[in-house]
């Protein structure tokens, strides 16, 4: 029983596939072990559980949190996602780029998206239950947010006209964002 850790094009960003156990009654799959975690790099306690509910076209992010830095597990426990993490920390050595990765009910992955890294999905079914794991609490005044479409990241979400909240339409791009907005890399 395990789980498979995936190294993405930005090193800090892995995909955790379970091992799933299938039979006529359904199947079984361990969605946390916290050794085998710490053993590949996700070693800070998580605090923190939020579940959303999304309907089809629905586009969330790009969210983060600058003195209150939050890394994330996100799994989609229903439906389909396009799961996104953008590095967004000053200096590293693949800012601006992002990774992008299907979740769904069906393959169980997850995606780990350390702290200092912008957070989006689309929801590609007609709805979606995503459940994130994170190392630190929401703190609302600390809430930041890249626009989805900014020219820079060129990210392909697949969709023309997401729905999406006022306050992620108003976002600035990551070029608009102020330097002092921005988290550091820190090696």
């Amino acid at each position: 029983m395990g789980h498979t850790f995936i190294r993405t094009s930005i090193p800090e960003v892995i995909i955790i596939e379970p091992d799933i156990y299938k039979d006529h009654r359904g199947f079984f799959a361990e969605t946390y072990r916290n050794n085998s975690y710490c053993e590949n790099g996700i070693n800070q306690p998580f605090v923190q559980d939020n579940h959303s509910h999304s309907k089809q076209n629905v586009l969330r992010g790009l969210h983060y949190q600058l003195k209150h830095p939050q890394g994330k597990l996100v799994t989609a426990l229903t439906g389909e996602i396009f799961d996104v993490a953008v590095d967004i920390r000053r200096g590293s050595p693949t800012f601006g780029k992002w990774i992008g990765v299907l979740l769904n009910s069906t393959n169980k992955r997850q995606l780990w998206i350390p702290s200092g890294f912008a957070h989006g999905f689309y929801v590609i079914s007609q709805t979606a239950d995503v459940l994130y794991k994170c190392t630190g609490y929401y703190v609302p005044e600390d809430d930041f947010g890249i626009r989805w479409d900014s020219p820079e990241l060129a990210i392909d979400w697949h969709c023309q006209q997401p729905i999406l909240s006022d306050k992620d339409r108003l976002y600035p791009t990551l070029k608009e964002m102020p330097e002092s907005k921005l988290p550091v890399y820190h090696r």
